[in-house]
């Protein structure tokens, strides 16, 4: 599959056809639209800005498909489903150093050291980043050497030592401020 190697990074769902997800949803889940709609778009205040459809028809960094101008490029930078809110901001929102994962599923180590280093992907074709490593009870803390772009809830976080696969969770919450 040397073509797929080839191809840029994308934020898209491999697994839908056309790359229309908000089509497959609709399927897949007869009545999601009725029980969401009316959501807000929210700027980083939290003042509304404009509705939405509902926010399981976004994803962390989408650009494109917001069904708004908003006068200047805007990114979704974050999603409440608890409020059925969607947060826009500037690409430099994307931004984070931080982030809490959970669910881990060890394979090298049966636990981390404390600030053990380690590169960590969160996106399929994502080369890594350097991070440290910290246990907060039942959930990791890892600090990115220099920030990364979408850092985004349920997805997946893959820590790397070398070649050799650490172990993996479910990124929990992207962190704001260094804790």
């Amino acid at each position: 599959y040397p073509e797929l190697a080839k191809k840029s990074e994308s934020y898209e769902i491999c697994f839908v056809p056309d790359n229309d997800y908000r089509g497959f949803l609709k399927k897949k889940m007869p009545g999601l639209e009725s029980n969401v709609e009316g959501g807000s778009f929210v700027d980083p205040e939290g003042n509304i800005i404009g509705k939405h459809r509902g926010y399981p028809f976004y994803t962390i960094g989408q650009r494109k498909g917001l069904d708004t101008a908003f006068g200047k490029p805007v990114y979704v930078t974050a999603i409440h489903p608890e409020n059925n809110t969607v947060v826009l901001g500037e690409e430099k929102d994307l931004a984070g150093q931080s982030m809490m994962v959970s669910g881990m599923n060890m394979q090298k180590y049966e636990s981390f050291p404390d600030g053990m280093e380690a590169v960590t992907k969160i996106r399929y074709k994502d080369r890594g980043n350097l991070s440290n490593i910290y246990t907060e009870g039942s959930q990791l803390r890892v600090h990115f050497y220099e920030p990364v772009k979408s850092i985004a809830p349920g997805q997946s976080a893959v820590f790397y030592e070398g070649n050799d696969v650490m172990g993996g969770g479910i990124i929990r919450a992207k962190l704001n401020a260094e804790r």
